[in-house]
């Protein structure tokens, strides 16, 4: 069988969104599912069908969804909708729409290292329920904190407590309060 010329092929477009908030881990499997039905209960079955929404990975914080070219538009519209996956609440904010896969991917490559550098870490963000409180770097008055994400003007930061945890959301007010005292330089 060969494969199909450019011009007899179905168009897609490739969708890069951000999974809010930032550290929650949820599986493909089950982001599908959410997403479909948020496509369904917006529009219904027959437009969803036409959409042919798909949950192709999910990297780093970021998934990347697929659709048919010019449905983009209203698959950005219902996966606005969406709020829960499973048991866990969640938001899908949409940051590019390509053509290609590979120029997404790319994408996520830029904006991972960016995060990682402004937290000081090597690696991706980190997740829930990887800090030890006694080597944590970052503290909040006297609380140590395990910071999840830094995009711009916020700061996810993840309270270690003694019975439970909470996370807390630092803005850039707050970050400049407690500056000099707590965030090691260089940051």
């Amino acid at each position: 069988m060969s494969i199909r010329p450019p011009t007899l092929r179905e168009k897609r477009r490739y969708l890069l969104a951000r999974i809010d908030p930032a550290g929650t881990i949820v599986e493909a499997k089950d982001l599908y599912y959410a997403v479909y039905e948020a496509v369904v209960s917006l529009f219904g079955d027959v437009a969803a069908a036409a959409m042919q929404p798909s949950v192709l990975a999910v990297e780093n914080g970021y998934v990347i969804l697929r659709c048919r070219r010019g449905a983009e538009r209203e698959f950005a519209i219902a996966l606005s909708t969406l709020s829960a996956c499973r048991d866990c609440t969640v938001a899908i904010r949409v940051l590019a729409v390509s053509g290609t896969i590979e120029s997404l991917r790319e994408r996520i490559a830029t904006l991972v290292p960016l995060v990682s550098a402004a937290l000081g870490q090597d690696a991706a963000p980190a997740q829930e329920g990887t800090a030890d409180p006694d080597t944590c770097r970052y503290r909040f008055g006297s609380t140590p904190v395990e910071t999840v994400v830094w995009h711009g003007h916020k700061v996810d930061a993840i309270e270690k407590g003694f019975k439970n945890t909470r996370r807390l959301f630092l803005t850039t007010e707050d970050l400049e309060k407690i500056h000099a005292t707590t965030i090691p330089d260089g940051l």
